[in-house]
């Protein structure tokens, strides 16, 4: 299970505290790779973007019109956190329904 987030995230310090075995990637220092980034965009499109945070914030206009794919590769900071991959499929956000997904709930 590999599990792509920010360590100063709580939701994403709160997933870890119940996922021990899960290889944390933080993306802001690792970036994600773009295999996944693509798998992800695929399955979540828009979803993927975390429109309330403080880089999205950041961005100008002409920033937010570029395609989602470029920005996530920019600033990667702007995925929706976690993004939690294993061998059954991929996970976003820390839901009650990625939660059941994953048998901790």
């Amino acid at each position: 299970m590999r599990f792509y987030g920010l360590k100063t995230c709580d939701t994403c310090r709160k997933a870890l505290k119940t996922l021990p075995e899960a290889e944390f990637i933080d993306v802001r220092a690792d970036g994600v790779p773009e295999a996944v980034l693509q798998a992800a965009l695929e399955q979540f499109g828009d979803a993927l973007m975390n429109t309330r945070s403080t880089t999205w914030r950041g961005l100008d206009a002409t920033e937010r019109e570029k395609p989602l794919a470029e920005l996530l590769k920019a600033h990667p900071t702007l995925m929706k956190r976690p993004l939690i991959v294993t061998e059954s499929g991929m996970h976003l956000g820390w839901t009650p329904a990625t939660q059941q997904a994953l048998g901790v709930r």
